[in-house]
C-alpha cells in the first residue's frame, strides 16, 4: 500500500476490519461506521463503491486488458463516470468526431 499512496494521502474507508492496518500507515485514515450512520460530514465511501461497480462493469467486456494499457482503459472509465449524462456523452463525441484530423 505504501507504494500506491503518499505519506500526505487521505484514505476513506468502511468500518471493515481489514482496514485496521491501514490505521498504522503513513497517511491519513478515515473510516464511515455504516452501522451507526450513512456518512461522516461530506466523507462517505459509495461514491468509489458506484465507480468501480461501473467500471468492472464496463471493462468486462474486453475480457482481460493488457497491464501496460490498464491505466488508459481506467481513464476512459474515470471519464464516462465524471460526465455521466448521456446527452453529454453524445454531444462530446460528437464534436470529437467532428475535428479535422
Amino acid at each position: 500500500m505504501l507504494t500506491k499512496v503518499l505519506p500526505d494521502s487521505i484514505v476513506y474507508s468502511d468500518s471493515w476490519h481489514a482496514y485496521d492496518k491501514l490505521d498504522v500507515s503513513e497517511f491519513h485514515h478515515e473510516r464511515v461506521d455504516h452501522s451507526r450512520h450513512f456518512t461522516q460530514g461530506r466523507n462517505h465511501i459509495n461514491g468509489i463503491k458506484n465507480f468501480w461497480s461501473q467500471a468492472k462493469r464496463h471493462l468486462r467486456r474486453y475480457n482481460g486488458i493488457p497491464r501496460k494499457d490498464f491505466h488508459l482503459f481506467l481513464a476512459e472509465c474515470e471519464w464516462r463516470f465524471n460526465t455521466r449524462s448521456p446527452a453529454k456523452l453524445v454531444k462530446i463525441l460528437t464534436g470529437w468526431a467532428k475535428l479535422p484530423f
